[in-house]
């Protein structure tokens, strides 16, 4: 044929010229120096920066010591570095596999009438591609010759294969509906046949490269980085009111003592120190250590993940998935297992069977031959299935797994007729006790109809009972989305009288796991909805048994419904819905906006092209581990076993991360609180200096560093899943949290300055001089806030419950206790203290510790409230 002879090399270069090359466009991963330096636009960061450069003019000056701005620019480097560093070596990871799948993908072309093999990049518009079984097609095209089975499931999330042949004169068809006979696209697999395509698009405006495309975009903020965004905000601003007071304070304290300075250097002097103080108070506001604390989550958390098979590859997708309010799921290969498996056997009488083992021994050579010899797929040595449509490798898989493989032989086969469309069975006959017997397996309505006996339980043909039940028993399966086919056998003619031998039910199953964990997913307060491209009647019929449709009000839209809707419409019955089936790659990317315009957190979970887009734009796309490499590459996170229950696990790990960042913020502001009113009510009391720069520096440079990796190494509690979602607007400090703070805070601020100022307690510690009761406040100040951290690690009542789960929060904290009291004994000059007698160490423990019992009263007031 003329047509099949292909391109000539220059047509080749005209086409390649023309419409382009079929290689798809990357756009690469950012280099680390890149991350790095976008690192510094986090508020948090920015926030540092400033810190560090007023350190740096302060030390210049001889106000500060070289540790202070060293410090600060550590914190800085440690924060920004570990998050730049690991996510860059995953992107590589992820690349490095994605370049070796490519360097795979070869196809067959007809040029200048020869046949050769090429990669599948050089293929232009205009050439022939020879297709067979196992290719996967490498652009889209029409058939111009021959027949195939293609499966489509990457790109629109069926089981069921599809004919592709070529077009008659009179048809046309949509090159959007996958579903039409003559097109294929890029991405799709060849099962079956041999054909001839000749391509029509390649590259980047195939089917598969625009959703690939579409997948590279750039997506929103996650809800941490916008509360951490606001939270930097209100601590700027709450560092910079505080240090305008304390100058204020300072000032106004040196006018109304009449103390005024005697000469412009003693203003001078005055106001460095106020303003001294005033940084130090801005610095001390700053939780350096809350993004150490991410990237410490980020990298602890993500070990932990891979040992139950969810692989993190985009650092952000871990803590968006702990505040997920909406999951879209895909079906096939997700909720489902991804293939067709048996799922029942019936025989004439009505006698069901659900494994080999159960099946009669008499009827067993009979349902092997039917099913297993009348069959396009062979065992391979290994006891993999190969060949064969998607029918025949379920019910050969399903042989493989008995005993009865050892008696599938096609040694005796005098004949094989494969799958018919038209007769829409196939037969094989095969010699036995001398006499020829001739298996049909196929379309229940063909074969039954002629079907006039019935194998029994004992392997006898016995009249044919009333076909009623067995109708109306198909009829029912058919309602639970089952395939089903009939077996059959006849001594004689394959068009004449039949003796049916069993009535099969094949189904891509509903993972076993994915209910249970649908049920979780559900009890965290997480709405599932499942989109597919099944049709309506099988995908509600997996959706009843999954555990996602419960109620009469459920909802549940097919793709064309979905399209006649307005996005209010939409908006309005979101919170109902269920299963949208039928549903085009479209659709599940306008559900993904629709849902995040009314500030949902959402999920996507799939393993197919044409889930990569919603994968993408979806806040964190969970890509299954035996997906396409383009899902993979749209996802946050891959669940690498394919496993439903993965997903709720790094739900789980997502919200612990969450509740860390909270436990540090509650840790980290009652410090820095607690610092800012000693600070500003000491010089009001009579007091300039009521802790010193260096001080302040050290506890907090200390309580940062080490905070972070207490908090950091919190275990993942069950009750999380309990909880209902954050809101995506919800600020990071709640009500409960700030009462914590501010009471945890006052306490604290009031039992130091008592050491100062309140004559009961400045009797306890003995006549001695400020310096001293300095020292004491320094260590009652440090001993309080190590003592607070036992009440953010819980929102329990008891502070210690569950204490021994986190080995490294109590080795901090008696590290702190340890570091305070080296600094209080050792410090001398440097640090402006002096060592304290045991007497003196046991009041401060007392005083200290009290933070402890007054948070647990608190607690049981707001648990009886």
């Amino acid at each position: 044929m003329t047509e099949l002879k292909g391109l000539t090399a220059q047509q080749v270069e005209q086409s390649r010229a023309q419409y382009g090359s079929n290689a798809l466009t990357h756009i690469p991963p950012e280099p680390l120096w890149k991350k790095v330096l976008e690192g510094f636009k986090e508020p948090m960061i920015m926030i540092l920066l400033v810190a560090l450069v007023v350190q740096v003019i302060l030390f210049s000056l001889g106000q500060a010591e070289w540790f202070e701005p060293v410090g600060i620019l550590v914190a800085i480097l440690i924060a920004n570095g570990v998050a730049s560093v690991s996510e860059c070596k995953q992107e590589g990871k992820a690349s490095a596999l994605k370049a070796e799948e490519e360097a795979k993908e070869t196809a067959k072309v007809i040029r200048e009438g020869r046949l050769e093999s090429i990669h599948a990049s050089e293929v232009v518009t205009g050439d022939i591609v020879f297709l067979q079984a196992g290719d996967r097609i490498c652009a889209d095209g029409e058939i111009v010759s021959g027949n195939i089975r293609v499966d489509q499931a990457a790109l629109n999330g069926e089981t069921e294969e599809a004919e592709k042949r070529p077009c008659e004169a009179c048809e046309s068809y949509d090159t959007n509906d996958l579903l039409n006979k003559s097109y294929a696209y890029r991405g799709t697999v060849v099962c079956g046949g041999e054909a001839y395509m000749e391509t029509k698009v390649v590259g980047d405006r195939t089917l598969f490269g625009r959703l690939a495309l579409e997948v590279q975009e750039e997506t929103r903020a996650t809800p941490l980085q916008v509360n951490l965004a606001a939270l930097a905000g209100q601590i700027s601003r709450f560092g910079y009111i505080g240090a305008l007071c304390i100058i204020a304070g300072i000032l106004a304290r040196t006018f109304f003592t009449g103390t005024l300075p005697a000469n412009a250097y003693g203003w001078v002097r005055l106001l460095l120190d106020a303003v001294t103080v005033a940084v130090t108070i801005i610095v001390c506001a700053v939780p350096e250590g809350l993004p150490m604390l991410t990237s410490i989550l980020v990298s602890f958390q993500s070990l932990k993940m891979a040992k139950d098979n969810v692989l993190v590859h985009k650092i952000n997708g871990l803590e968006t998935a702990g505040s997920l309010s909406l999951l879209f799921s895909d079906k096939t290969g997700t909720i489902t297992e991804g293939r067709l498996s048996v799922v029942e056997i019936v025989t004439g009488g009505m006698q069901s069977y659900s494994s080999l083992s159960d099946l009669p021994a008499p009827l067993l050579p009979h349902f092997v031959a039917g099913t297993g010899v009348n069959n396009s797929s062979n065992l391979s040595s290994d006891g993999a299935v190969v060949g064969g449509n998607s029918t025949d490798r379920a019910l050969m898989s399903f042989l493989a797994g008995s005993n009865a493989v050892t008696a599938l032989t096609k040694r005796d086969v005098r004949r094989f007729d494969a799958f018919d469309s038209f007769k829409k069975f196939s037969s094989v006959t095969i010699s036995r006790d001398g006499a020829e017997v001739t298996y049909i397996k196929g379309a229940p309505e063909k074969i039954i109809a002629r079907c006039t006996t019935c194998l029994d339980e004992n392997g006898n043909a016995v009249p044919m009972p009333s076909k009623d039940e067995i109708t109306g028993y198909m009829d029912a399966q058919a309602a639970r989305s089952m395939r089903l086919l009939a077996v059959a056998m006849t001594r004689g003619s394959v068009d004449g009288d039949l003796t049916l031998i069993c009535v099969i039910s094949i189904r891509d199953n509903v993972r076993k796991e994915a209910v249970d964990a649908i049920r979780e997913v559900r009890d965290a307060g997480i709405q599932v909805v499942m989109v597919t491209g099944d049709r309506k009647e099988t995908a509600v019929a997996i959706a009843k048994e999954a555990g996602l449709i419960v109620s009469d009000d459920d909802l549940t839209l097919q793709s064309a419904e979905l399209a006649a809707m307005s996005d209010d419409e939409i908006k309005a019955i979101l919170p109902r819905l269920r299963v949208v089936s039928r549903a085009l790659p479209a659709d599940k990317s306008r559900l993904v906006r629709l849902a995040q315009e009314l500030d949902l957190v959402v999920g996507m979970t799939g393993d197919g092209v044409n889930d990569s887009p919603a994968l993408k734009k979806a806040d964190v796309g969970f890509a299954m581990g035996s997906g396409t490499e383009v899902a993979k590459e749209a996802g946050d996170i891959t669940i690498l076993d394919d496993n439903f229950l993965s997903i709720e696990k790094a739900i789980l790990y997502g919200r612990t991360m969450f509740k860390s960042i909270r436990k540090f913020l509650i840790f980290q502001l009652t410090v820095n609180v607690a610092a800012v009113l000693i600070c500003f009510l000491g010089p009001l009391m009579g007091e300039n200096v009521v802790m010193t720069v260096i001080q302040l520096l050290l506890v907090n440079l200390a309580m940062d560093t080490l905070a972070a990796i207490a908090f950091g190494s919190e275990p993942a509690l069950r009750e999380y899943m309990r909880e209902k979602p954050i809101p995506r607007n919800e600020s990071i400090v709640s009500r409960e949290m700030f009462s914590q703070i501010l009471l945890g805070a006052l306490y604290i601020t009031f039992v130091c300055l008592a050491i100062l100022f309140v004559p009961p307690v400045r009797a306890l510690f003995g006549d001695v001089d400020s310096t001293y009761l300095k020292s004491a406040l320094f260590a009652t100040f440090m001993m309080s806030i190590t003592f607070n951290g036992f009440n953010a690690r819980t929102s329990h009542i008891n502070p210690f419950e569950g204490l021994g789960r986190n080995v490294n929060f109590i080795l901090v904290m008696l590290a702190i206790l340890a570091m305070q009291f080296i600094f209080v004994t050792f410090g001398g000059a440097p640090l402006s203290v002096e060592p304290l007698t045991p007497a003196s160490w046991g009041v401060c423990f007392v005083l200290a510790f009290l933070v402890i019992p007054i948070d647990m009263l608190r607690k049981a007031l707001l648990a009886r409230r």
